[in-house]
C-alpha cells in the first residue's frame, strides 16, 4: 500500500479534485514552499542543528525554542553563546544592528532546493 501511495502524482491529484493548499504565506513555486535554511551558530548560537523557515521572523522562534531547549538540558556551549547574546543585548543600538545583519543575511541566503 505505502508503494501505490508514494507513486500518486500528488500535484495532479490535487489539482483534479480542486483541493487548496493552505501555506504560510511566501514564495510559492509549484504550489510548494521555498525555505530558507541557517544554523544556530549562524544566529548566535552553539552547534551546527539546521533551521528551514520562510521568513526571519519564523527562524528566529524556531532558533528562540532551541536555546530553551538547550538551558533547560544545561548544554554548557549554548549557555556560553546565551551569555554572549546577553552582553550583545545589554546595549540596544547594537543589538538593533546585529538583528538588522541577521536578516540581511538571511535575506541574502538561496532558497532551498
Amino acid at each position: 500500500m505505502v508503494g501505490v501511495l508514494c507513486s500518486i502524482d500528488w500535484k495532479s491529484f490535487l489539482k483534479r479534485n480542486k483541493f487548496h493548499l493552505n501555506l504560510p504565506k511566501g514564495k510559492i513555486i509549484n504550489k510548494t514552499r521555498i525555505m530558507k535554511t541557517m544554523t544556530c551558530k549562524q544566529l548566535g548560537g552553539a552547534c551546527s542543528k539546521e533551521f528551514h523557515a520562510n521568513t526571519f521572523e519564523e527562524i528566529g522562534e524556531m532558533s528562540k525554542q532551541h536555546a530553551m531547549d538547550m538551558f533547560q538540558k544545561g548544554d554548557e556551549s549554548h549557555l556560553k553563546a546565551m551569555n554572549e547574546m546577553q552582553e550583545l543585548m545589554k546595549s540596544p543600538k547594537t543589538m538593533k544592528e546585529w538583528f538588522g545583519n541577521k536578516k540581511k543575511e538571511f535575506n541574502a541566503l538561496p532558497d532551498n532546493k
